[in-house]
């Protein structure tokens, strides 16, 4: 039913659903509206149809903190995405940069208090509820299983054959999944230059396809490590299945862990995320010492702008800062407290990571004595690899609902939409950064880079 055909007399819960819709995304809008009794708020050619439950989907959407809110609203099911998701999470920016008076805010605020309160939903698995010293060894544990433990079939319903949780790489940008996210193995394994018979480190090694691709394509002795217990019977499961235990195991263990033994290249696949900021030094202290000297080590990994906070983990919510220096105090406080950035990245998706700038994160690498080689911003094949991985997972959204549950593949539809948005605006970006031990300044390096692109 149009909006203008509504039948008298208007509810007060309607009136102020309408009205706030109007003052939040002041028409024309990009996307529709259908409202929990099928009353439509039209729009030309929209991106997608916003889709509200219940008379208080609203309330519980845009309480502050709003980032939360929104997202606890989505996986709880007070509204749905009815279309294109990539346009959805991008409105988050919109709002973000409203410049709402406090008349405004005010305005919003009634609006909202006349709204039922919604009866309060469970969210699946729920946040994740961490205890001890943040990134000690048992709370970095138990935040990445967490995450990862969701179910190996959950991952494999939408991942690529070899199971990769990171960027693929894109000669083109048509490739289907599989082939992208083997060319980007074979790069990693060409830039840490890999000779049969060397040892290889892979940390936070996932599933173990790269462990598994080292070990049967260049004929080297791979240890992976995960804390994910569901990866590791995985991984080692695949590498018997394979016939390559000779040459490849993953153990469950913890980097922090790992004393004895050098190993002549080191390679870190979308894990240092995990590891904090604070202790970043720590980490390529103990990776240097673990490196023959000669040796390299492949650091990839996720990087925020370095005007944005370090508690973002692949959120879209990141427009604020960009503002932060024409604004007062107390209105950058008040943004904070309204907005939430990077917290429902925090409680439900990948808690306790942070994210650091490339230049501090390669600075950190120099400390303790690693050279940088050689540096690659893959952020666009990231916004492509995500594009693929939110379309799986909508292709296969009854099968992955029937393994895990309605919550969390709507936790992931939005994490890995809005992730997408945020790579593709640069407001976070995915490094490889290949850095040496030089023994006595010998990098045993090629004098250019051009045998990483002949293949």
């Amino acid at each position: 039913m149009a909006r203008d055909s509504i039948p008298a007399p208007v509810s007060v819960v309607w009136q102020h659903t309408v009205a706030l819709i109007d003052r939040l995304f002041p028409p024309p809008r990009s996307f529709a509206v259908r409202l929990w009794d099928g009353t439509r708020l039209p729009a030309l050619a929209p991106a997608f149809t916003l889709v509200l439950n219940h008379p208080g989907a609203l309330r519980r959407m845009f309480a502050p903190p709003i980032e939360l809110s929104l997202g606890e609203a989505f996986i709880c099911g007070d509204f749905e995405i009815d279309g294109d998701i990539f346009a959805a999470v991008a409105l988050f920016d919109d709002l973000a940069a409203r410049q709402l008076s406090l008349r405004d805010l005010a305005t919003v605020a009634r609006d909202l208090l006349a709204l039922p309160m919604p009866v309060a939903k469970s969210a699946g698995r729920g946040p994740a509820r961490l205890h001890g010293a943040l990134h000690s060894r048992e709370r970095d544990r138990a935040a990445i299983q967490y995450h990862y433990d969701v179910g190996n079939d959950f991952y494999a319903a939408w991942l690529d054959a070899r199971m990769q949780y990171s960027c693929a790489y894109f000669a083109t940008g048509t490739e289907d999944l599989d082939t992208a996210q083997e060319r980007k193995l074979d790069y990693i394994c060409r830039k840490l230059h890999l000779k049969r018979g060397e040892r290889l480190l892979d940390i936070g090694c996932g599933w173990g396809g790269l462990a598994m691709y080292a070990a049967e394509r260049y004929g080297v002795s791979v240890l992976g490590i995960t804390l994910s217990e569901q990866q590791a019977y995985y991984a080692n499961a695949q590498i018997a299945r394979a016939g390559l235990g000779a040459r490849a195991c993953v153990k469950l263990c913890d980097y922090r862990s790992i004393g004895a033994g050098w190993f002549d290249k080191i390679v870190s696949v979308g894990m240092f995320e995990h590891v904090g900021v604070c202790r970043l030094p720590h980490y390529f202290a103990h990776a240097y010492r673990l490196l023959k000297p000669g040796g390299l080590f492949l650091n990839h990994g996720i990087a925020r702008r370095a005007s944005l906070p370090a508690a973002l983990a692949g959120t879209a919510a990141c427009c604020a800062p960009r503002r932060a220096s024409r604004e007062a105090g107390w209105q950058r406080s008040l943004r904070r407290w309204l907005l939430g950035e990077g917290q429902f990245a925090q409680r439900y998706v990948f808690p306790d990571g942070e994210l650091a700038p490339v230049s501090a994160v390669n600075l950190a690498a120099e400390r303790v004595g690693f050279e940088v080689r050689d540096v690659e911003n893959l952020r666009e094949h990231y916004a492509l690899t995500l594009r693929h991985w939110v379309s799986r997972l909508e292709a296969r959204r009854h099968e992955v609902i029937a393994m895990s549950d309605e919550a969390t593949y709507r936790t992931w539809r939005l994490y890995l939409a809005a992730s997408a948005h945020g790579f593709e605006r640069g407001i976070i970006s995915v490094n490889q950064t290949l850095l040496s031990k030089a023994d006595g300044g010998k990098s045993s390096l090629p004098l250019t880079r051009a045998d990483l692109y002949v293949h």
